[in-house]
């Protein structure tokens, strides 16, 4: 069962093209982690499967563990409806005035806006100063 598991660990780093250290940034673990894996030394720890659905939750879990199913999760099963109630009422009175304006303290503007990848890369945006922001 555990050379599965090491099979679809495979499969899931062929299919988004990226490498094993690549792989293992996106996870948080180290790369030696990965490696013995791979290599069959080590047995995929509860932490390490639970790193990989963070990282990577379009992935089946089922799948993963035993090999049955679809490599990632069927957008199609349905979702159960919400209530109407829920839909587009409000309960309380006093939120039905407020706008779609952002409020933002004067003294709080960002500085810098980091977006991190999925492949370990990342790129940082630094607002202009401006006295709109």
């Amino acid at each position: 069962m555990n050379e599965g598991i090491v099979d679809r660990v495979r499969k899931i780093i062929d299919h988004y093209g990226i490498s094993v250290s690549a792989f293992a940034n996106a996870l948080g673990v180290q790369r030696s982690s990965v490696s013995h894996i791979l290599s069959g030394r080590n047995n995929p720890s509860l932490d390490f499967v639970m790193k990989l659905m963070q990282a990577y939750p379009e992935v089946n879990l089922y799948w993963l563990l035993n090999g049955l199913g679809n490599f990632l999760k069927d957008d199609n099963i349905p979702i159960a409806p919400t209530p109407e109630k829920s839909k587009n009422t409000v309960d309380n009175p006093s939120l039905s005035d407020v706008g779609d304006e952002i409020l933002t303290p004067n003294n709080h503007r960002p500085t810098q806006i980091v977006i991190f990848y999925s492949d370990g890369s990342f790129a940082s945006f630094n607002p202009k100063k401006s006295k709109d922001l």
